[in-house]
């Protein structure tokens, strides 16, 4: 029988840890070519405002699609600006497997995957954390982060400082404007709807890391030029050659693959600011769906 999960079960199944490992484990299999994953086919409904993402991928175990709504005209409303349902099936008899409700998958794996690449490439001392974006990407990656480093001050930015402040108070944040926030801060995280830049190289100090997962459209920024100059590690060199502008725009030298790093086929000079470009991925998807497919069936087994 096709299991079908909604967001209730997917909150149930996911955990952070469980979460990070497996993102770290699906992007080495697809740097080690061990994934079948053609960039996403992103349809333009509306430019700017509303778009209709398709996400196929293959794996050894499993494989499936990812239908997304991207939808920068919700945000302000009740409705979210993300969307999504994963279909799951079985890659040797072909069989369905789930229909999983995607909207928190797609929270979740995001903000893991820029853990999982934290872990990795900001210093093991880290102690401030930078949040420019207020939304629900800036909270997912709040507990993301908190889950691999000890921070003991949070920052926080958005374009709107009523937005900055709530966040602030409901997680123990202090509100300050974007160049205070990143100004010596040892990770940084860009999750906002801006298309033109809004954090400066100039600001980063030496050694810090950022986590850019704003900006999926070729011609869209968060990061200017003198940050896209920094170590640049991607989630995918095809994808983000055809979807980000910070990398498309500032003509930035891809230094590795979140995998490569994850494999150890790719290392990063200690000391050196580095910048991890993500774009999201349907092997990610996948990945957090099996998990929770697995999760649940152990939870009805016992």
């Amino acid at each position: 029988m096709v299991m079908f999960v909604d967001e209730n079960g997917v909150r149930d199944a996911l955990q952070w840890p469980d979460l990070i490992a497996a993102m770290r484990e699906a992007l080495a299999d697809l740097s080690g070519g061990r994934v079948q994953q053609p960039v996403r086919n992103m349809l333009t409904i509306e430019e700017g405002r509303r778009y209709l993402g398709v996400m196929p991928a293959v794996t050894r175990q499993v494989m499936g699609l990812k239908m997304v709504s991207f939808y920068p005209a919700n945000e302000g409303t009740s409705v979210p600006t993300h969307m999504a349902m994963i279909m799951l099936f079985r890659t040797d008899s072909g069989e369905p497997l789930a229909v999983i409700d995607g909207r928190l998958i797609t929270e979740m794996r995001t903000a893991a995957v820029s853990a999982a690449v934290t872990d990795r490439l900001a210093s093991p001392d880290s102690r401030v954390l930078a949040l420019l974006g207020s939304g629900v990407q800036a909270r997912a990656h709040l507990e993301a982060l908190m889950t691999v480093r000890d921070f003991d001050e949070v920052r926080v930015w958005s374009r709107t400082r009523s937005h900055a402040e709530r966040f602030a108070a409901e997680h123990g944040a202090h509100a300050m404007d974007a160049e205070t926030a990143v100004q010596g801060a040892d990770v940084v995280v860009t999750a906002t709807s801006a298309t033109e830049p809004v954090l400066q190289g100039k600001w980063l100090k030496p050694g810090a890391h950022v986590n850019a997962v704003g900006a999926p459209r070729p011609n869209w920024r968060e990061l200017d030029d003198e940050a896209m100059s920094e170590i640049v590690v991607v989630d995918s060199r095809d994808a983000v050659l055809k979807e980000s502008g910070d990398v498309i725009l500032s003509n930035a030298t891809i230094h590795a693959e979140a995998g490569e790093i994850f494999s150890g086929a790719k290392a990063v000079p200690q000391g050196r600011t580095t910048v991890f470009k993500s774009v999201g991925l349907a092997i990610e998807d996948l990945a957090a769906a099996r998990l929770v497919v697995e999760t649940l069936q152990r939870k009805q087994r016992s």
